[in-house]
């Protein structure tokens, strides 16, 4: 499988940087129509997103290299070859809101109202950016039979990408992405929900994607370590514990309070 979208001879344009940037686009364009509703400023949202892209792709290469640092201690001009594929989500999920609550507080925004708009546009550009791991023929599961593959009835075009060196593997990357696209589908129809309150969308993303992730890294053949633990279950654990002490937490207090679809509870943001 050919990695490159666009060779340039000087310039390689790689189909990873490609799909990982229409994922970024797509789940920001969801989150800014999003933020619409509530009337939020356009332009607080784009100024969000100028510098939450850049931060989280830092931080989910340094989150990748942290944990590979044997690999790249040798060779240090590999860590910004970000191209190549090695950057982790849950880096990115852990400096992503670490901006957004220096960015709430700064513009004194409702941080839970802030990052339910997030998350509504979240799921779907993982699903998206998945696929980039296909084209880098990473982030995939054990060894497996072209027969299993055939028999879980997915295109003939995956099952092709999934043969690498002559021997075909489980597509975890495939498996992730459809779990996200349904979790977006959920979080669609959570958030119409009418007593649904704000921060409860934030913990389902937490608890949806932790979930998911946590049985699918069992499967994955290139996990990020620490000694015998595999960072992405205990970094999913604990999403799905935050997740849940969230949803709890935002249950309290009356049925009519706080809520996410309240026409009135809107935001008054000075930008």
């Amino acid at each position: 499988m050919n990695s490159i979208f666009l060779d340039l001879g000087i310039i390689k344009i790689y189909w990873y940087s490609i799909i990982i940037l229409t994922g970024l686009l797509v789940g920001g364009t969801i989150a800014i129509k999003e933020a619409g509703k509530w009337k939020i400023n356009e332009d607080f949202m784009i100024n969000l997103f100028f510098f939450l892209i850049p931060i989280s792709i830092i931080g989910a290469r340094l989150y990748y290299v942290t944990f590979n640092f044997d690999y790249y201690k040798n060779d240090i001009v590999d860590i910004f070859k970000v191209w190549e594929g090695g950057i982790a989500i849950h880096g990115a999920i852990i400096f992503g809101i670490l901006f957004v609550i220096f960015y709430a507080k700064k513009h004194k925004a409702n941080l839970f109202r802030l990052l339910d708009i997030m998350a509504v546009g979240m799921l779907i550009g993982q699903a998206i950016g998945r696929w980039g791991n296909f084209f880098n023929q990473e982030a995939h599961g054990a060894a497996t039979t072209l027969e299993f593959l055939q028999s879980i009835h997915i295109p003939q075009f995956i099952i092709d990408g999934m043969q690498i060196n002559g021997v075909y593997y489980q597509p975890t990357f495939l498996y992730e992405s459809l779990w996200c696209l349904v979790g977006f589908v959920l979080i669609l129809l959570i958030r119409r929900y009418k007593y649904i309150k704000i921060g409860q969308i934030t913990a389902f993303y937490l608890m949806w994607y932790g979930v998911g992730r946590f049985f699918i890294e069992s499967l994955r053949t290139d996990s990020l370590m620490f000694n015998d633990l595999k960072m992405a279950q205990v970094a999913s654990v604990s999403m799905v514990v935050i997740g849940l002490i969230l949803f709890i937490l935002k249950s309290r207090g009356s049925k009519l309070s706080n809520l996410y679809n309240d026409e009135e509870n809107v935001e008054d943001v000075k930008f």
